[in-house]
């Protein structure tokens, strides 16, 4: 009750609760709290542990919480020993319990954003997080929403929420939008290597944010807002949504005029400035890319703006599955076979090479259409020895096994994602056709390979 007394208080009472954050932030005395212990909490979890912060990690799914306790991983690129490590230090629990976060001086919100049948931002786990925050929230505390969205959300969503309880931003608690940045599987960079752009909803939750963030990340960019933070993760996939579907398109329009795409990307590659290569695919996977776009076009028509590049480049990428099925269509018809009945093994289920991430991967929409076709379609994928349930996609399969006799008993291989692991010469000599969306071919003089 004694913090209720202290809310919006006078200046004196203001600056001694935000010096006795910045404090407990500086000493590493204070507790963080992060939600969602995914692939953005986790290794967000990893680096406070490491740098002697004391946390505590929340989330909804009680096997993954139990995985933790137990010092087990079940992120590929994550070790158990990682695990095991932060676990034996006492530095970390992992609970259900939302309670908790009543004892987090720093609040870290690492949950999904998706997209719901209509391409519109599906802000439930945001808004039920934020709801059950506010339940707990006490002066003194930092809120950071990592979940990408669109621009405004941090202040319609949360801010609102919380000030509801009587709370003031900036002086009482302090809310910040912190976009993530993570790249699975990538070794060039890491959690701490990669800047961290920061926006706070005041000049003081910006201070306190970029203190707490400094504290295990090597640059913080601070941002004049939380606005300007979220557009800035929105800009980033954007950009790459739009730069994937241009040379997705061109590669449809260089199959029609007999030029090599990868040669034309290889060769233009070897321009040292106003050049960086994009390269064509089945679809666009992981969790961002393919979603994020949307979230800004959904908002721009609040506004009465059309965003066509947006639009069109996202209409471009998720027909690109369609593109390849038809490819398969081909294939099949060199052989006189239709594609009811056919067996079809799709090779790489994660959304891109050498990762066990599966979200919103082209592999699994191809499976999909090709099983609704009629075809038989088994997949191999060395990182992901069978699927789970998911949001959009339940398809109840295991990895099979890749040897000789697997290979050639199916009238089709479709290359799906190149991951390292494959010994592609192999596969071509020992598969009927091979139709390849992701140039792992390229290097292989064959006769049997279809480019997709």
């Amino acid at each position: 009750m004694h913090f209720d007394l202290e809310c919006g208080g006078d200046k004196k009472t203001v600056t001694k609760i935000i010096d006795k954050l910045t404090d407990k932030i500086k000493d590493k005395s204070a507790r963080i709290g992060v939600i969602g212990l995914g692939y953005v909490g986790l290794p967000l979890v990893l680096r406070f542990c490491e740098e002697g912060f004391s946390v505590t990690g929340f989330d909804v799914d009680a096997t993954k919480v139990t995985a933790l306790c137990e010092g087990r991983s079940y992120i590929k690129h994550i070790p158990a020993t990682a695990i095991e490590k932060i676990t034996e230090s006492g530095n970390f629990t992992a609970t259900t319990v939302m309670a908790g976060l009543a004892d987090c001086e720093a609040v870290i919100i690492c949950v999904p954003t998706p997209l719901n049948k209509t391409r519109e931002p599906e802000m439930r786990y945001v808004v039920e997080t934020a709801d059950v925050i506010a339940k707990h929230l006490r002066p003194g505390q930092i809120i950071s929403l990592e979940s990408t969205t669109y621009p405004g959300t941090t202040e319609e969503l949360l801010q609102t929420r919380f000030e509801e309880k009587g709370l003031k931003t900036g002086t009482d608690y302090f809310l910040v939008f912190s976009p993530e940045r993570e790249d699975p599987g990538r070794k060039d960079f890491s959690t701490s290597t990669i800047p961290k752009v920061v926006g706070g909803t005041t000049p003081e939750c910006l201070k306190v944010g970029s203190l707490l963030y400094s504290q295990v990340i090597e640059q913080v960019v601070e941002v004049s807002s939380t606005k300007a933070a979220e557009m800035t993760k929105l800009l980033e996939n954007i950009y790459r949504c739009v730069n994937i579907a241009l040379v997705n398109e061109l590669k449809m329009l260089t199959e029609r005029m007999d030029i090599d795409i990868w040669e034309v990307i290889k060769a233009s590659s070897t321009k040292p400035f106003g050049f960086q290569p994009f390269y064509p695919g089945p679809g666009l996977g992981g969790h961002c890319i393919p979603i994020d776009p949307f979230y800004l076009s959904w908002k721009a028509r609040q506004f009465d703006f059309s965003t066509k590049f947006i639009e069109l480049a996202g209409e471009i990428n998720t027909q690109m599955p369609f593109y390849v099925v038809g490819k398969v269509f081909e294939a099949l018809n060199l052989q006189s076979k239709p594609i009811k009945g056919s067996k079809i093994l799709v090779l790489g289920l994660a959304y891109k090479k050498d990762v066990d991430d599966v979200r919103e991967s082209p592999s699994l929409v191809l499976i999909e259409l090709l099983q609704k076709l009629g075809a038989e379609v088994a997949y191999n994928d060395p990182h992901v020895p069978a699927t789970h349930k998911m949001r959009n996609h339940d398809l109840a399969m295991k990895s099979i096994e890749l040897n000789e006799k697997n290979i050639q008993s199916y009238d089709c291989v479709l290359i799906a994602t190149d991951h390292s692991d494959y010994d592609y010469e192999w596969i071509v000599k020992h598969s009927s056709v091979v139709v390849d969306t992701r140039g792992a071919t390229n290097d292989i003089k064959c006769e049997n390979v279809l480019r997709a």
